[in-house]
């Protein structure tokens, strides 16, 4: 199946704060992202999820991924936050609550096929006794 979406990252710059590092952090979890710098903030836009999907499959938080897309989704696409220092890390953490000080990773997902559910499955798909399970298959 072919999937196209458009990815679109982006996580603010504090005063405090190494752009060159922020943008390290976008680049850990979003590998194929094209990142420019703007003012206050790095924008990264990508087209493809497979290197986060990788990740969410390796730390095996695909239902914490879901309930997160899901929370956040609409017929065009869906969105998330994440947390800044665990992604210099290269780690995946879900950003819930309030922000963090330094600001948290926002990711804007644009689906224009198939449809949402469809991406989603293929970036988290649903887990059976905590093991995935593909819809399609």
């Amino acid at each position: 199946m072919i999937y196209r979406i458009d990815v679109r990252v982006i996580a603010p710059v504090r005063d405090t704060e190494v752009t060159d590092r922020v943008a390290d952090a976008v680049r850990n979890l979003f590998p194929n992202a094209e990142i420019r710098e703007e003012p206050g903030q790095v924008v990264g836009e990508a087209h493809s999820m497979d290197a986060f999907s990788e990740r969410l499959h390796e730390q095996e938080i695909l239902d914490t991924a879901r309930r997160e897309f899901f929370r956040r989704a609409d017929e065009d696409g869906f969105a998330f936050a994440l947390k800044k220092q665990a992604a210099f890390e290269g780690v995946i953490n879900f950003a819930v609550g309030n922000p963090d000080e330094l600001g948290d990773i926002e990711v804007q997902v644009t689906v224009h096929e198939p449809d949402v559910e469809a991406v989603v499955d293929h970036v988290a798909p649903p887990t059976e006794d905590g093991k995935p399970i593909r819809p399609d298959e």
